[in-house]
């Protein structure tokens, strides 16, 4: 049975894609900061604890983790809206431990393994925001960024052992991330949405999903939006 592990798995997308995940077949590892998972795992699965916003943090999570994966999922998200004058250099740093730097220490910790076997697969859960930018959300933006280009690089590097890096892109989805935006500010961007809705969290695990099968077999340094057309 093939082993996959979720960073940020207790979030709202992260757990959809968990029992998405579960549902193939996969033995997954949960990864949470401080509010463990509600969905029930199997005896097979697991949860494992980590605070990835600061450096010290992501040491000790590394110090307890195998490297023996078939798969890693990052979903783990943290946004700070606001004007970019009044970011401090807390949220800067919050955003690129768990955005970034994380992601960085995690894949160069489990990649070996997968490059040893000839197989793999490293997923990034992005935003459409790290291709076009949002207003008030330039930390958010960058950091996401930056995944697109790590994504597209490491796919072109890690290609030719066997191991595919891909990303999916959510828009508006209706999740506790959102939730600060008022209900006229949503309907507002409702109407922009060429769908005319937020989209789901099991919609964006139904992509990861068919990213980290077999059925993706030949797709690599793909980053695909689940946007609802917006952007």
């Amino acid at each position: 049975m093939k082993k996959c592990l979720v960073i940020g798995g207790s979030g709202d997308i992260g757990q959809a894609i968990c029992r998405k995940l579960l549902d193939d077949g996969w033995t997954v590892g949960v990864h949470y900061h401080s509010s463990p998972p509600t969905l029930e795992l199997p005896s097979s699965s697991f949860t494992i604890q980590g605070d990835l916003s600061n450096s010290e943090g992501i040491e000790l999570f590394l110090e307890k983790l195998s490297p023996d994966w078939d798969g890693v999922v990052f979903a783990a998200g943290s946004a700070f809206r606001g004007l970019f004058q009044d970011s401090g250099e807390k949220e800067m740093d919050l955003l690129y431990n768990i955005h970034v730097k994380s992601m960085w220490r995690i894949t160069s910790y489990i990649i070996p393994s997968m490059i040893t076997k000839k197989c793999g697969s490293i997923l990034v859960v992005t935003s459409i925001w790290g291709e076009t930018g949002a207003s008030t959300e330039v930390l958010y933006s960058s950091v996401k960024g930056a995944q697109r280009t790590f994504i597209s690089a490491l796919a072109k590097e890690v290609g030719p052992s066997g191991v595919r890096v891909n990303g999916v892109a959510p828009g508006m989805i209706d999740t506790k991330m959102n939730q600060d935006f008022s209900e006229e500010d949503l309907h507002t961007i409702e109407q922009e949405i060429p769908l005319h809705r937020q989209g789901k969290a099991s919609e964006v695990a139904d992509v990861c999903s068919f990213l980290l099968g077999e059925r993706s077999s030949y797709i690599t340094g793909e980053i695909i939006n689940v946007s609802g057309g917006w952007k």
